[in-house]
This record gives structure tokens, sequence and C-alpha cells, in this order.
């Protein structure tokens, strides 16, 4: 007997048993300084993470990515491991300094321009749409001194950049993303407890200035595309934002769930909701925190009447990054927490794993709730309305250490629940693995795999080898069914 699957492209957009409708797309992700290397090469200058991982005291775990995978000169290699897996989307990162070598646009170096076409070009060819990420952490260190995402010229810096770039490429390129996790650039990178560059610590006012100029900076740019770009090239931009999935350890803190989850999110309301700005319930806790605090005016800087309006709508899908949840608690007396990974020290909550939750065996943070994606997703819809939603990044982080299962299982327990979302009538319309080849995982350096195809960083020529993670996501792909039983595939899955 013959089973056939029936694919409704309605509004519901319902495919049935384990198959993905005709419409949806695979893709796997990395970024420039995470994969690039030649990092002086031409007229390249520093920016803050190359600085910060040569610096004393060095915080990525003494190495940096100087090298990396070398895909400066084997970017052929990643388009061809691309190709071999049957992608659909291959998602990448433009490095600021490589196309603006002093941060500015009075300079646009050949090179660099040279570089990000054939990249481009060689991914057409295969038949694989390019998704470029205009900001993956890598700011021009010249502009750090001068301030940096706090300092709200920052908004013209780049807006001038995502001008070039889309100048330069916005002829091919019809899917951009802005900015890459304004959660983790500003809220982790300002943490006490930092680790990443550009390793200042101020959680309770450079955490969020750098939070208003992300989200403006954003809006300049997608005008800027929407204006002048859209009604040629009739592309889509938006950002990509992390998400953590939040439940209240019992129905006791339903309060301080939402409050968390709200302080997690608050990136996005700007930008998404219908009353623009920050979350009401925030706002209001950051003014009356900030009166007893001494300040003058709040932590957490407001947008204008005027800067909300400018801000509000610009988006054409909603880009999610999604690894794990937390559940969320009130901190103990004497408790240290840490915004975003431990808790909120302004709300008084701590954020801890489910004891059931299986953890990485060397990446504490990635406990495993594949549920949380799809709670995501129901959020979104719920909060946003009926809107496109492209998933940008998710991905299992090890050790590397062979068998694969655990990956495997990651990605086919997550690839379940977007089924099921599309079932639900999400309109979710891609899953972008993170990540194509093992990368320089900032302050965990060469120590973390995440790649469906890993990078022998002893080999001059840094060799790919594939995965069977890879071979999973590519008989996904080819199939379309994310249920699959595969020879690298153990039973114990």
């Amino acid at each position: 007997m013959r089973t056939i699957v029936l694919c409704f492209f309605l509004t519901s957009q319902v495919c049935s048993g384990h198959k993905f409708p005709p419409w949806f797309k695979f893709g796997a992700a990395t970024s420039s300084y995470q994969i690039e290397g030649a990092w002086n090469v031409s007229d390249k200058t520093q920016h803050i993470w190359d600085t910060y991982c040569h610096s004393s005291g060095n915080k990525c775990s003494n190495v940096n990515a100087d090298e990396g995978a070398n895909s400066y000169y084997q970017w052929r290699d990643d388009i061809q491991a691309a190709a071999d897996l049957g992608l659909d989307y291959y998602r990448f990162s433009i490095s600021w300094t490589r196309i603006l070598p002093t941060g500015f646009p009075n300079k646009i170096s050949d090179d660099g321009v040279r570089y990000y076409n054939d990249l481009i070009n060689g991914l057409l060819e295969k038949g694989i749409e390019p998704v470029v990420t205009i900001y993956h952490w890598e700011l021009p260190q010249s502009l750090q001194d001068l301030g940096g995402w706090t300092n709200e010229l920052i908004r013209t810096w780049f807006a001038d950049y995502a001008r070039v770039l889309f100048s330069l490429f916005a002829d091919r390129v019809k899917i951009w993303l802005t900015i890459n996790e304004p959660l983790i650039m500003c809220a982790a990178a300002y943490s006490e407890h930092t680790a990443m560059a550009p390793g200042v610590r101020d959680p309770n006012y450079g955490a969020f200035l750098c939070a208003k100029n992300t989200i403006m900076a954003h809006a300049h740019a997608w005008r800027i595309y929407d204006e002048l770009y859209k009604p040629k090239y009739h592309g889509k931009v938006s950002l990509a934002s992390q998400i953590f999935w939040m439940e209240g350890i019992n129905d006791e803190v339903q309060q301080l769930t939402e409050l968390a989850f709200k302080l997690n999110v608050m990136y996005i309301y700007p930008i998404f909701s219908k009353r623009g700005g920050w979350p009401v319930e925030i706002e209001e806790i950051f003014v009356e925190l900030s009166k007893k605090e001494g300040y003058s005016s709040s932590r957490l800087p407001p947008f204008t009447d005027e800067e909300r309006e400018f801000v509000k709508g610009t988006y054409d899908y909603f880009g999610l990054n999604y690894y794990t949840s937390r559940l969320v608690r009130p901190t103990f007396d004497g408790e240290k927490t840490y915004w975003p990974f431990r808790g909120s020290p302004d709300l008084g909550a701590a954020l801890v794993p489910d004891a059931s939750w299986r953890v990485s065996d060397n990446v504490p943070w990635l406990y495993e709730y594949p549920k949380g994606l799809r709670h995501i997703m129901e959020w979104i819809k719920k909060e946003f309305g009926d809107i496109e939603i492209i998933i940008t990044e998710v991905g299992y982080g090890d050790s590397g250490k062979e068998p694969d299962h655990k990956r495997i299982r990651y990605h086919k327990e997550h690839l379940e629940q977007v089924h099921l979302a599309i079932q639900e009538g999400i309109r979710v319309t891609g899953y972008i693995a993170w990540s194509l080849i093992d990368t320089f995982e900032w302050e965990a350096g060469y120590t973390v795999k995440f790649g469906l195809y890993k990078v022998d960083y002893n080999d001059p020529s840094k060799k790919r080898k594939l995965r069977a993670s890879g071979l999973y996501y590519a008989d996904v792909i080819k199939s379309r069914d994310f249920d699959i039983k595969h020879k690298y595939i153990s039973d114990e899955l």
C-alpha cells in the first residue's frame, strides 16, 4: 500500500505525516569572525573581537580567530559543503571592517567587496540562497573607541554601513538580517560577568544604552532598504532575536515569570508591537528602580513619540534564534544572579533549568527543551499576529567527540516541534541550523563544536569532514521528513 502525504498551502499551511511542505526551506549558518580568519589581510582593520582576543588576560580560552576555519581563502569549500547538504539557505555575516576599513563609507575596500561578491555569486551558482547578516558583533575598534553601541551616533554609523552593503549586494541578496541577537550583544556583553567583546562591564546603564541604540540602528537600516531597495529588488529585512522560553517553577510565580520573559523579549516590542516602545511593565519597573537608586532619569532610555513611530513596524519577517529555556523562581536571600543567563537582579528573578532537561557535555548553559521552540512561535503569533517566522539559528554544541548522536537528536526533536507548529497554522517557513562548519565559539574558543561539518584545526588546510549530524540533516532535506532512519543514527535516540 502506498502512503500519500498531502500538503495544503492554505491559511493554515498544514502538512500531514512527518513531511515538511514543499515551500519550507532548510539552511545552515556561520558568522564572519568565527570562520573567515585573514584578520589583517589587505586593508581590513581591527574590530572589537580582534582586540579582545589579542588582549592580555585573553578571555577567549587563550586563543583567537586569526585563522579560524580559513574561510576567507577556502570559501569554495564552504559553498561545496552547503551544496552537498542540499541547503536552500546559507546564512553568513559580513565583517564591517573588511568592507569599510575606517568604519565609515569614506573608504570601501575593493578586496572586501571582491570576497563577498565571490561568496554570494558562488552560492547562487549552486542554487543556494544567501541570507546575509549585516552585523554579527564585529564592531570596528575605531568606533568602539568613540563609545560604540552606547554612543547615539552609532545609529548613523550603522545606517551608512548598511547602505553600502545594500548598494553592493541587494541585487542578489533577498533576505537580510540587520543585527544578530541584541539580547546577547547588549545584556550579556555588558554583564559584570562578561567574557565577550568589548569587555565593558556596565549592566546597569551601558547595557540599556546599547539596547536602545541597537533598535534605532536597525530601524534606520530597515527604512533605507524599504525606501530605496525593496521597490526594485523585493527582498525582506529583519533582525535575529535570541529568545529563551521561560516557565514558572510553580504556579505561585506566574507574575514574576511574565516579567522575566518580557525583559528577555523587550528588544522585540519596539519593532513588532502595535504600541511600539518597550513593554509597559518593564518600562514602569525601571522608572521606579532608577528613582530609588538616585538616577535623574530611567536607566532604560525611553523612546520619544517620534522614535516610537520610526521603529514600529520595521520588519518583513521574524528572525528567531533559539537554543534553550529556563524556569523562573524568586532569588534566595543573598543569591547573586546576572542577566540574561542566571537571572535578573532588577526583578529578583533567578533562572534555572528543569532537572529533567539534558545538558551538553561542555556547554553549561545549553539545556535541551525542544518544546520551548514551539512555545515561542505560538507566543509570537498570539502577541504580534500571523507573521512569517524564519528560524535563523538553532543548534547543539558539544565537545565534538564521536558518535554524533546528541546533535542528531537535538535537531530531530527541534524539527519535530517546527513541524507541529506548521500543523498548528503558525507561518514558519525556514529552519537554519547553527552551524554549517565548526566555528570559533567566542569565549569558548575552539573547545565547543556546533558544526554539521567538523573542521580539523590542526590541519593547515583546515579540512572539513561531514559529521553524522550532517548526514542526517542532508537526508532530512532530501526526504523532507525529520523522522528518518539512517545508518549513522543510533537506535538509542
